[in-house]
């Protein structure tokens, strides 16, 4: 046993690099690495004895092979023992518990929920007393574990915890990528390992002590488990007849060794060794004592007189010598041997869903329907508490012992969509090919596993929503040919899934004949699907009723999967209510971004952008676009890394970053346009429209506004259609359109905007008081939309309302009446950072005669914006100055538009006073 070692003979290297670890003032954690028997355990017992002598509490874990599948059982051995601190967490963070520990309900937590609430978790445990974490057989805990593991092994800097880590360098675990500092750990030197023999096999001769010395490399196991093996064994026979090919790894030789003592057992002993093994019964000083209902070993005396046992002495239980004897117990039982242990296993288990479903498809060969359900039980089980991989791999075993086509293939799907979930559909694919490769092809649940991830990767991968489109229509088509029953699972993805095509292609015949085939289906499809279908295409003419049904279906939260979370997401944002799920909606990506339904989480870190946007927390907005298009760009999905850009460009082009704006623009749009990806190119459209209002060059922002949609009309399956209706609105009115601008403003009222969602009665109202000439009318639509109870919520949409009835009130009534709104409205536009439009509204509140400030020195003129002001002053027209200065006339007009808010003027006729008052000459 490797902690037998106990002296640590020739490690004087590691000791100190452990001692400093262990007397460092902040939080840390270290991996130590090594081949099977090099000695880390003992290393990891040193550092035991250093940490409790430094007044640490300690927490021991060990990974253990037969529970590698079981998510979160290695983080449960550490968190055990501080159950009684998790009482003093917040209420979120012990809900993550309780849904990781299968004792809670609520969406699945990601590793970076779940890092979080562990770290808070370890910092209360060790607010009165340092921490030492110390995992043993790192390499075979559960891939969930290992992930929160290495999560919260890069944070605790700063705490009072620290985490060490074993792993044996021969197997590959999720420690390699884990990015944490390591300590190798090498076999010991010739004087070492003689020191080290010397000292436990004293009685060895000359012969068998150089046998042993050479066959072991310096690895301590081997230098106290070879000598009886070689005594037992000797009788003149060669290393190669005593050990086998000396060519074979130490660690398979050591594995023979306790081969041989197996072996030796009787039938029932080898039995029991068996069933331990395979439920995962500890070994050495790392043996797990949290696990109530793991096999307790019975019987086994005669293993242990043999060297394959030690006796734990906190619990009396038997354990393993070493992880190694366990694994050979397994490697030389029989397949019989092996699935009947499972059999019984499964029985023991039989209150626990997912480590009896392990046992019970670990002790089947034929397909069986019963073991399949279990299997997939533990799948649900799994998934709900955020283990994606174990569903994954539990949900294809469960195919494989299907005993129909149908169920094999549906099953399949299930595992498919869990991976294309996750975003790896590469697995996707590969559960695709198992399916078609099986001779399932032609039923349902096949063709939704090759369609969903063919479409997807399409979409995904190149934008290509026409040919996926067409692939997913046809094959709901051939369903209800065969007939679909009420809320088939396998219906409801395919149909969800044209429906997103849908969204993102934005085009009326698309959208057209998929009402037509949804219609055609009646029942068979969903509830929420239907509030997709109404919602993400035209909501200006389904969208009746929507914000009822939306706000229903989000009643059902807690039992929600994150990408059911992520569907009615989009639908909240249609009809302008995501606000008040967004903090839900953060949390699912919080816990899904890192590890979980990474495409429901790039799809909700999209919504809450977009939302971001239009409750006017673009710092915020510019953040979230930031982490959505990294995330995006490292997983190489390519739709979403331009989705990114088309509203990073919005938020530049809000902020008056005209540049930068057109150049995402234009980025996305080259992209976008030839692949028919209209729910983009729509967002580009807005960008310009944005981007030259707030340059002031309202010709241009027209004719990209009716780009969108024509004046008096909203373009149906045009998203952006109801949402720019103030640009619209705005636009023509400055380029004397008014006639347009009235149609549209009547047309918004007409089609019934204001009660599809607080945000349109808000411009809505707004657009009506622009376009009256009725001082009564405009009136009573001003005072209805700055009144509106959701008028705030809107800050930017409020505030350009507020400078248009400033600007109102100063031709109606007096620069004094108009001061109190254009305040408003300038220190709104000062707040979210609306730069161009802050200018304007600081420029009219010194028309009316009311001195500001503004957070820039708005008097300083660039050279050239001087050299046009003064050609404006002589009286050129823009097409003339541009003749002169070799620009364009809309480009004459964009510097004048900046020109006159840092000179205070609303007009070239004041031009010249405004440059005679300058003081010296700024741009000598």
């Amino acid at each position: 046993m490797e902690s037998v070692v106990g002296a640590l003979v020739g490690r004087d290297g590691e000791r100190e690099v452990l001692s400093a670890f262990v007397a460092a003032p902040e939080g840390r954690a270290l991996v130590l690495r090594g081949d099977a028997g090099v000695g880390k355990s003992a290393l990891l017992d040193h550092v035991v004895e250093l940490a409790t002598a430094e007044n640490h509490r300690v927490i021991r874990a060990a990974g253990v092979e037969a529970e590698s599948e079981l998510p979160f059982a290695g983080l449960h051995q550490f968190l055990y023992p501080l159950l009684t601190s998790m009482d003093r967490l917040d209420a979120a963070h012990r809900g993550v518990f309780d849904v990781v520990f299968g004792t809670g309900e609520g969406s699945p937590p990601s590793v970076m929920t779940l890092g979080i609430a562990v770290l808070d978790l370890l910092a209360l445990a060790a607010s009165q007393q340092p921490l030492l974490l110390v995992l043993d057989d790192g390499q075979w805990l559960d891939t969930s574990s290992t992930e929160v593991c290495g999560f919260v092994g890069r944070r605790l800097t700063g705490s009072s915890v620290k985490l060490v880590v074993g792993l044996r360098s021969e197997v590959s675990s999720g420690f390699d990528t884990a990015a944490l500092p390591e300590l190798a750990v090498a076999a010991l030197s010739e004087k070492a390992s003689e020191h080290l023999l010397d000292a436990h096999h004293p009685e060895l001769d000359a012969w068998t002590r150089r046998l042993v010395l050479d066959e072991a490399q310096g690895n301590p196991l081997a230098l106290l488990e070879l000598p009886p093996h070689v005594r037992g064994g000797r009788s003149g026979r060669t290393p190669e007849e005593l050990f086998g090919y000396t060519g074979i790894p130490l660690p398979l030789r050591l594995q023979q060794v306790y081969g041989a003592r197996i072996k030796s057992l009787p039938a029932p002993v080898r039995a029991e060794l068996l069933r331990g093994a395979l439920d995962g019964v500890g070994s050495g000083t790392a043996a797990d004592r949290t696990r109530s209902t793991c096999y307790r070993l019975r019987d086994a005396e005669e293993a242990a007189a043999c060297g394959l046992l030690d006796i734990d002495p906190l619990s009396g239980a038997f354990v393993f010598r070493h992880p190694l004897v366990r694994s050979t117990v397994v490697q030389v039982a029989t397949p019989n041997e092996r699935r009947a242990a499972h059999a019984a296993l499964a029985q023991m288990h039989h209150d626990d869903v997912e480590r009896r479903a392990r046992h019970l498809a670990a002790s089947t060969v034929d397909p069986d329907e019963q073991v399949a359900a279990a299997l997939e039980t533990a799948a649900d089980s799994a998934t709900r508490r955020g283990g994606t991989v174990a569903a994954m791999a539990w949900l294809t075993r469960a195919a494989e012992l299907s005993e129909s086509r149908e169920e094999r293939s549906r099953r399949l799907g299930s595992a498919a969509h869990l991976a294309v979930q996750a975003g790896q559909l590469d697995q996707a694919r590969q559960l695709v090919r198992s399916d078609t490769g099986s001779g399932n092809s032609d039923s349902p649940a096949s063709e939704v596993v090759s369609g969903y991830v063919a479409s997807l990767a399409a979409v995904r991968e190149d934008g290509d929503v026409r040919s996926s489109r067409h692939q997913v229509f046809a094959t709901i088509e051939g369903m209800r040919g065969e007939g679909v029953r009420d809320r088939d699972e396998v219906l409801t993805r395919l149909v969800d899934l044209l429906l997103a095509i849908n969204l993102y292609a934005g085009d009326a015949d698309g959208w057209e004949q998929t009402h037509d085939l949804l219609d055609s289906l009646g029942d068979a499809v969903s509830s929420r699907s239907r509030i997709y279908q109404d919602t993400w295409g035209d909501v200006v003419r389904r969208g009746a009723g929507a914000r009822e049904r939306v706000e229903r279906a989000f009643s059902a939260l807690p039992g929600l999967e994150p990408w059911d979370v992520a569907k009615l997401s989009v639908a909240a944002y249609h009809v302008d209510m995501l606000s008040q799920y967004r903090p839900h909606l953060q949390r699912t990506v919080d816990r899904e971004a890192e590890t979980g339904a990474l495409s429901n989480a790039m799809s909700m870190m999209h919504m809450i952008m977009m939302d971001q946007i239009s409750v006017g927390e673009w710092d915020e907005a510019e953040r979230t676009g930031q982490r959505c298009l990294e995330l995006a760009t490292t997983h190489e999905h390519t739709l979403f890394v331009f989705h990114a850009q088309a509203q990073l460009g919005l938020v530049a082009a809000l902020r008056g970053q005209v540049e930068r704006a057109r150049e995402l623009q234009a980025t996305v749009d080259a992209w976008a346009r030839p692949r028919g990806v209209g729910f983009l190119t729509q967002i580009t459209d807005a960008t310009g429209t944005t981007a030259a209002l707030a340059e002031g060059d309202y010709e241009a922002a027209y004719l990209h506004a009716i780009g969108i949609t024509p004046p008096g009309t909203f373009t149906p399956y045009a998203h952006q259609a109801p949402r720019t209706l103030l640009d619209l609105v705005e636009a023509a009115l400055h380029t004397g359109r008014t006639e347009q601008a009235r149609q549209h403003a009547l047309a918004a009222q007409r089609t019934g905007l204001p009660h599809l969602s607080p945000r349109l009665a808000l411009i809505t109202h707004g657009a009506l008081a622009m376009t009256t000439t009725d001082p009564v009318q405009a009136d009573t639509h001003y005072h209805r939309a700055e009144t509106h109870p959701a008028a705030h919520h809107f800050p930017f949409e409020l505030a350009r309302i507020q400078l248009a009835h400033g600007i109102r009130q100063r031709h109606t009534h007096g620069r004094k009446a108009a001061r109190h709104r254009l305040t408003l409205a300038a220190r709104t536009f000062q707040r979210i950072g609306a730069a161009t439009w802050a200018e304007r509204a600081h420029a009219e509140l010194r028309v009316s005669g009311l001195t500001t400030r503004t957070s820039a020195p708005l008097s300083e003129l660039t050279w050239q914006e001087r050299r046009i002001a003064d050609l404006a002053a002589g009286g050129l027209t823009n097409k003339e100055i541009g003749e002169r200065m070799h620009l364009s006339p809309r480009t004459v007009s964009s510097h004048l538009y900046r020109v006159f808010p840092k000179l205070g003027i609303t007009s070239r006729a004041a031009l010249r006073d405004a440059l005679d008052r300058i003081p010296g000459d700024q741009n000598a």
